[in-house]
């Protein structure tokens, strides 16, 4: 597992509507955390991870799905355990995103309205 790290003088915006985009494969992971300084997406079929916190970002590369499904776990763990609430991983309305994330064996970790067990 790789980890970039770099500094963007934006907002979390420009990654939901330009970067990390369902086209682009990407679902938003939401926690009660989220805002204009914060965010975080995941790539289930590049095996990656980013996140962005006023102005940091970090880009974690997965080598195999063992691995991002244990970041996945950390980040719900860390998000409940903070007081930050983990609410789900949002595939928007793409089904085939929704599919490569349940392929990813990261069904469980969906809005419990959608969580699906792998």
């Amino acid at each position: 597992m790789t980890r970039q790290r770099e500094f963007s003088p934006a907002d979390r915006y420009l990654y939901d509507f330009r970067v990390c985009t369902v086209a682009k494969g990407w679902a938003q992971i939401d926690t009660r955390q989220d805002a204009s300084y914060f965010g975080q997406w995941i790539n289930p079929a590049k095996r990656l991870l980013f996140s962005y916190c006023e102005g940091d970002t970090c880009l974690t590369t997965c080598d195999d799905d063992t691995e991002l499904l244990a970041e996945m776990e950390h980040i719900r763990t860390f998000h409940n355990e903070s007081g930050y609430a983990f609410l789900g991983i949002d595939p928007g309305f793409s089904e085939g995103l929704k599919a490569a994330l349940i392929a990813a064996g990261l069904g469980g970790f969906f809005h419990a309205s959608e969580a699906i067990s792998a």
